[in-house]
């Protein structure tokens, strides 16, 4: 059997159901006096698939919760078999673990929980994505008069945002705090939640939707800072300019924004 045969065939045995190896893996190893191949090997298979659920159970401690150990772990291996690690970290197995629970659930239970996987996947995003120079205080009293009505936004590498419609937010907080977990619950209306590190350390927060409809056309229609107050001036008139700076201070003061120069 040719090596990259055989590496196919050992990646299918670690990668199935059975620990069990067939009689053509079987075959092509040779055991110790104290283990023989079928041991060896049904050993090997049973530490990798436990591996991928410690990955799975420290990437989503929230759904853990939720279902139950037993539940939890059948719905992670239904998931690492459909979607096996591809990369050579593991820290992008949960990639598509959300995406996965609403194709596998019924719609009634795979949404809340597919929204919930998502939240804790953009921690771990939050966490891993690389530093950026953002904006400071003391880097905004710098600029010149002239130049705050062309300045532009872009979010910090860090940043993740994610529309919510159920209380995840609250479930994963009673998880990190170890308090009573709420039922699933629908929200009067979405909420945008940003996720984003400072440091070392994730933080969040739920915008109104106000700010959310202002951040958004900052980053996604790239208005301008004069364009922000003009927007803003239908809701907030003559206070606009001042609704405006709040917010700025607030995202720079939060690490969540970079100067953009496009």
């Amino acid at each position: 059997m040719r090596l990259n045969d055989w590496q196919l065939t050992f990646e299918a045995y670690l990668l199935g159901v059975q620990p069990q190896a067939g009689a053509v893996l079987g075959d092509s190893l040779i055991g110790g006096p104290t283990l023989d191949v079928g041991t060896g090997l049904a050993i090997y298979h049973n530490a990798y698939q436990a591996r991928l659920l410690e990955v799975m159970v420290t990437d989503f401690p929230a759904i853990l919760y939720w279902l139950g150990d037993e539940e939890f772990e059948a719905l992670a291996a239904a998931y690492i078999r459909q979607s096996p690690s591809r990369h050579f970290s593991l820290r992008w197995l949960g990639q598509g673990f959300a995406e996965f629970i609403l194709g596998h659930l019924v719609a009634e239970q795979g949404a809340p929980l597919a929204e919930l996987a998502r939240l804790e996947w953009a921690f771990t995003l939050a966490f891993d994505a690389v530093e950026a120079e953002v904006l400071t205080v003391s880097t905004m009293a710098t600029l010149d008069a002239e130049e705050w009505p062309l300045l532009q936004l872009g979010l910090a590498p860090c940043v993740q945002w994610l529309g919510c419609r159920y209380n995840s937010v609250a479930q994963w907080r009673a998880v990190k705090d170890q308090a009573d977990f709420p039922a699933s619950a629908l929200l009067d209306e979405e909420q945008l939640c940003l996720v984003w590190r400072v440091e070392r350390v994730c933080r969040y927060r739920s915008l109104s939707t106000e700010e959310t409809w202002a951040l958004k056309g900052m980053i996604e229609e790239r208005w301008n800072f004069a364009e922000l107050c003009a927007e803003l001036a239908v809701i907030y008139a003559e206070g606009a300019p001042l609704q405006a700076v709040t917010w700025l201070k607030q995202w720079v003061e939060d690490g969540l924004v970079m100067r953009s120069e496009s």
